[in-house]
């Protein structure tokens, strides 16, 4: 990558961050940016939306990595 790429995809980032922290998403830089590459990827924006959604329910009731592991792998089969 370039050096004017290298910015732009830095200036990308942070604007997408600033929105996400106006929105609060609650979503860290390095979190948006791998939803972000995995978009970029070709994955559903809406299945990741509901990995996250979902990682964020069992995060608050339980930590049970199998089960959000294999929930994980269903959403990215939705495509």
């Amino acid at each position: 990558m370039d050096s004017e790429a290298a910015r732009t995809a830095r200036e990308s980032l942070e604007l997408a961050f600033h929105m996400s922290n106006i929105l609060d998403t609650g979503l860290d830089r390095q979190t948006l940016s791998v939803l972000i590459s995995l978009c970029e990827l070709g994955v559903n924006p809406e299945a990741l939306a509901a990995v996250v959604k979902e990682l964020r329910t069992d995060t608050s009731s339980s930590s049970s990595l199998p089960s959000t592991s294999h929930k994980i792998e269903i959403y990215m089969s939705m495509e």
